[in-house]
C-alpha cells in the first residue's frame, strides 16, 4: 500500500497547484495524472528490479526478461496515454485489462515469497497478496476507471 501513497500525493500537490494555477480544482487533469505517475513509476522499476519482477512471472512463460522489459514499456506508455485527452479512455481501458492480468503474476509471487526487490525467496507471502496487493489492484482498477473513463 506505500505505492498508493505516490498516487495519493500527486493527487493533492496536483489539485493545489491546479487550484492555484487555473482557478478551479481540475480532479481530470489531478487523477490522471496521479496515476499516470505511478504507471510511469512502476515502470521504471521493471528495469531496476528486473530478477525480481522476472522470478514473479509463472515458469510456463518464456523470455520472462523479454516480458519484464515489455510490461515496463507498456507501463510507461500507459502513463504517457493517461494524459492524451484523445487516447484516455482507451489507455484506461487497456491498463484495467492490465492490472487484471499482472494479478496473476502476483499470486505466483505470493505463493512463491519472492522478494521483487532482492530477486529472492524471502518476500512476504500470501498475507501480502490478501492483505495489500488485492486492495491496491481494486483501488487502482477503481481510479483507472474514474478519472480514466468515468469523468473523461
Amino acid at each position: 500500500m506505500k505505492l498508493l501513497s505516490i498516487i495519493g500525493i500527486t493527487f493533492i500537490l496536483s489539485l493545489i497547484a491546479t487550484r492555484l494555477f487555473e482557478g478551479f480544482w481540475n480532479f481530470l487533469f489531478s487523477g490522471n495524472l496521479a496515476l499516470a505517475v505511478f504507471v510511469i513509476f512502476t515502470g521504471v522499476a521493471h528495469f531496476k528490479y528486473q530478477k525480481g519482477m522476472a522470478m514473479m512471472i509463472p515458469d510456463f512463460f518464456p523470455a520472462k526478461m523479454f516480458l519484464v522489459y515489455f510490461t515496463g514499456i507498456l507501463e510507461i506508455a500507459a502513463g504517457i496515454g493517461l494524459m492524451i485527452p484523445s487516447i484516455r479512455e482507451i489507455t484506461a481501458l487497456l491498463l484495467i485489462l492490465f492490472f487484471i492480468i499482472i494479478f496473476f503474476a502476483n499470486i505466483n509471487s505470493s505463493k512463491k515469497r519472492i522478494n521483487l526487490f532482492k530477486g529472492d525467496f524471502t518476500g512476504p507471502g500470501l498475507g501480502y497478496l490478501y492483505k495489500e496487493r488485492l486492495p491496491m489492484q481494486i483501488i487502482l482498477i477503481a481510479w483507472t476507471w474514474f478519472f480514466g473513463i468515468y469523468l473523461a
